[in-house]
């Protein structure tokens, strides 16, 4: 992104937060304060920047509520499971914090939903692994994101299928939570597609240099390169490849891409052909989708990136089951949202009350030749969407 665009964002960033803050000089002087968890240092620091743009823009949607100023306050997890723990521990001890939304990293929104559990708050996550809404799921947890199972599944059968003479696949995976079940998913369809996996590499999350597990993959001859980091590691790993020439050799598949912005990073040149896995693609055309790209291109002049529609929506479905529910009680603002059925950025989106996961589409995108784009973030086109879920007595899911 150029830097007067990121300058232009930064400057109506500040405009939004200050908005609850002024509408508490007008209402009551007891403000609720509504926690976002966001990777504002660390390793996924620009994920969280535009993480925080999407809640402080739900946040200005509601100035009040209840009655009461709304006040809205950043927690940086700085992408630490340990460090997100602590610092929620403490928003909940000292200052009676009961409403959360955020967590770039699963292991941090798997760690933090317990203690936000135990406090009887409420906690609405974009993370991706299925045990968030499976064997760790609690009363207080929801999960917008489709998870890593629904993922695969609309990337990699839609893909094998638009491919059918590709046979050998080979993965490049991150090993921790997140990385693993996306893993375990990917050998699923393979198994059942009658796909050969021809190998893995696992890398820490630490990594930035994928040379060596490029080599690899290019040693194997696979018909098909399938990437399962995230963020940063994905765009190095990208990056890596097309210098590697991996393009030529054969097809990729960036399985959990971060969308616009990291588009927008890597430019078509790399993009171009690779096949790309999104929670999100501003280009969609729902009402909702409608409404979040008008306002985020008046508030912070961008169209809205993964990150940013993801918190925006979870902050505002929170927001709105408050409203619903009457109350700022933890149980019946989780009641409120059990079941709750919304206009989302995907289109009609429902929270399952099962295992608190919504339902949504999940779109599989191929990027395009810079010849094609019809301006700068014209960087894709939508292949498929669709929704694929396991049935909630398979989740391992037992809601109290």
């Amino acid at each position: 992104m150029q830097r007067r665009t990121l300058l232009k964002a930064g400057l109506a960033l500040g405009a939004l937060g200050s908005l609850p803050l002024g509408a508490s000089r007008v209402f009551a002087e007891q403000p609720l304060t509504f926690y976002g968890l966001k990777s504002m240092s660390g390793p996924f620091a620009s994920y969280g920047k535009y993480a925080d743009m999407g809640s402080r823009l739900a946040i200005a949607e509601h100035p009040q509520l209840l009655g009461q100023p709304l006040k809205y306050k950043v927690i940086d997890t700085e992408g630490n499971a340990g460090k997100a723990v602590r610092k929620v521990q403490e928003a909940i001890g000292q200052d009676g914090a009961r409403f959360f939304q955020g967590c770039t990293l699963s292991s941090s929104a798997l760690a933090v939903s317990k203690e936000i559990n135990k406090a009887g708050g409420v906690f609405m996550t974009p993370v991706g692994a299925d045990e968030i809404t499976g064997k760790d799921c609690n009363s207080s947890t929801f999960r917008w994101s489709v998870p890593t199972y629904g993922a695969i599944r609309e990337t990699l059968v839609p893909l094998i299928k638009l491919l059918p003479e590709a046979k050998r696949w080979y993965t490049i995976t991150p090993q921790y939570v997140f990385g693993d079940a996306l893993l375990d998913n990917a050998r699923k369809v393979f198994s059942e597609h009658g796909i050969e996996h021809i190998g893995n590499s696992y890398h820490s999350l630490q990594e930035q240099e994928f040379s060596g597990y490029l080599t690899n993959a290019i040693a194997a001859k696979p018909d098909v390169l399938v990437l399962l980091n995230f963020g940063s590691q994905s765009s190095n790993a990208l990056r890596q490849a097309v210098n590697f020439g991996i393009k030529d050799r054969m097809k990729v598949l960036l399985v959990w891409s971060a969308g616009l912005d990291q588009f927008q990073e890597l430019g078509s040149d790399v993009l171009e052909g690779v096949y790309l896995g999104a929670q999100y693609w501003h280009q969609v055309d729902t009402p909702l989708n409608r409404e979040l790209v008008a306002a985020t291109r008046k508030a912070y002049g961008i169209n809205p990136n993964y990150p940013l529609a993801a918190d925006y929506i979870g902050t505002r479905v929170m927001l709105e089951a408050i409203i619903k529910a009457n109350s700022l009680d933890g149980a019946a603002v989780s009641k409120a949202l059990q079941g709750m059925s919304f206009q989302g950025p995907t289109g009609d989106e429902l929270i399952r009350p099962g295992d608190h996961q919504v339902l949504k589409d999940y779109y599989l995108l191929r990027g395009k030749p810079q010849a094609q784009m019809r301006d700068d973030d014209d960087l894709a086109e939508v292949l498929h969407a669709g929704r694929s879920f396991i049935e909630v007595s398979q989740t391992g899911c037992a809601l109290a």
